[in-house]
């Protein structure tokens, strides 16, 4: 288990001063493509590559005159090369360094994800595992349903995000393209070999056609794949945040030593760690619709992508970190209580076996219009009870003791014959 939340390390990748640097990574790649077709002399880009350097109170004071953030962080490299400074930038328009940067900064934060997909997945499959044969009740439209185990509840996240954990691979590969192609896109006073070679340095690959811009429907697609991860998120988020309702209590979120709360309350222990994932999946599905937002551009291209960009870019990479690993976390240290779970199953004299006692009626040679409204009569006079037990319903029942034995129904309320196939969902998990 992750001891503590990467949102650090992913957060160093966006910062102002990592940013330039993955500008200059580009732009003394773009060298190195150029010496390797002969353009340019290795012993000159060598040279740039020992003085190229750069600092963020020298550009912020030149942007301060010039109004451009590339211009600024050229001309402050420049100032540190010298002579040699004239092949900096050679063919190049500012998108090229910015878009191409801008993969490199998501290759990176994609790479720390992973590893948080396959923190979560070890995490949830112990869970899983540890919980095959605890038996709790199933619910559908939040009413009771039929019994099933915690484990199996558990493998239908696990399905869940082995999807999205494929969806994000397929996309992370999909958005590592960079561009080296001039304004507009054409090459007009740069090689397309220039592209292909830096582009192969940096470990992307070269789009098929730059406008001067890399088209946005890729970057709004890898940010509906990360929403589409903080909503599995959510979704166990809000089934822990019920399961952990007073009245329910079958889990409960750790609860550290020492930790409060309520400040009015000394009796809470809340779901926080749950709520505070559903809050922040709002956030990530917002910005998954800014970067739709960003896809039409101005002809060629404009810069209205570029300052929703610099915000849904950083914050939804560093939210999905954060979520993976908080909820890791917290599948970890989750408290399960089976036997309010049994309590919850055995709810109102075990109601939830209904179904059985129709099918067995049914078996019988009863009708299931007749079967369906005798046990349908049992049932909603156990709920309509104070202490209502439809089990006793059930037996007392005139019409159902014509036509089952006391055993057949004992059998009915056998919880193993609803989980007789978990072995089977077990294995399609390789558990």
């Amino acid at each position: 288990m992750i001891e503590r939340y990467t949102r650090d390390e992913i957060g160093k990748i966006w910062e102002l001063g990592s940013k330039f640097q993955y500008y200059l990574n580009v732009e003394l790649a773009v060298l190195d493509a150029y010496a390797a077709v002969g353009e340019i002399s290795k012993e000159i880009v060598n040279d740039i590559k020992s003085k190229a350097k750069f600092s963020l109170e020298r550009i912020d004071e030149i942007e301060k005159q010039v109004g451009h953030d590339v211009i600024a962080f050229l001309t402050c490299v420049n100032e540190n090369v010298g002579e040699n400074s004239r092949f900096i930038h050679k063919g190049l328009t500012s998108s090229d360094v910015i878009d191409t940067a801008l993969a490199l900064q998501i290759k990176d934060a994609n790479k720390i994800i992973e590893k948080d997909f396959e923190n979560l997945f070890v995490i949830l499959r112990n869970k899983i595992k540890e919980h095959k044969n605890t038996v709790c009740v199933g619910r559908s439209h939040g009413i009771i349903a039929e019994p099933m185990t915690f484990g199996v509840k558990l493998c239908s996240w696990l399905d869940n995000f082995e999807r999205n954990f494929k969806r994000f691979k397929e996309t992370a590969d999909e958005i590592s393209v960079g561009q080296i192609s001039g304004p507009i896109g054409t090459y007009s006073n740069i090689s397309p070999k220039i592209e292909e070679l830096t582009c192969k340095h940096l470990g992307l690959k070269p789009a098929k056609i730059s406008t001067q811009v890399i088209s946005r429907d890729y970057h709004a697609r890898y940010l509906q794949t990360l929403a589409l991860v903080a909503v599995a998120i959510e979704q166990c988020a809000v089934e822990l945040r019920h399961l952990q309702r007073t009245e329910v209590l079958e889990v409960e979120e750790g609860f550290a030593k020492g930790q409060k709360g309520s400040s009015a309350m000394p009796h809470k222990r809340n779901p926080i760690s749950a709520e505070n994932l559903s809050g922040l999946a709002r956030l990530v599905r917002s910005n998954s619709f800014a970067a739709m937002e960003n896809v039409v551009l101005w002809h060629e291209r404009d810069i209205s992508h570029s300052s929703v960009e610099r915000v849904i870019m950083p914050d939804t990479t560093i939210l999905i970190d954060y979520m993976l690993c908080r909820l890791a976390k917290l599948i970890e240290n989750l408290n399960v209580y089976p036997q309010n779970m049994l309590k919850n199953l055995n709810a109102y004299g075990g109601i939830i076996f209904s179904q059985k006692v129709l099918i067995s009626l049914t078996e019988k040679g009863l009708s299931r219009e007749e079967a369906y409204a005798i046990v349908q009569k049992c049932a909603f006079n156990a709920f309509n009870k104070e202490n209502g037990n439809f089990k006793k319903e059930i037996t007392n029942n005139v019409e159902i003791q014509k036509i089952l034995t006391q055993n057949d129904i004992e059998d009915c309320f056998n919880t193993d014959f609803y989980l007789r196939n978990i072995d089977e969902i077990y294995k399609r998990f390789d558990i």
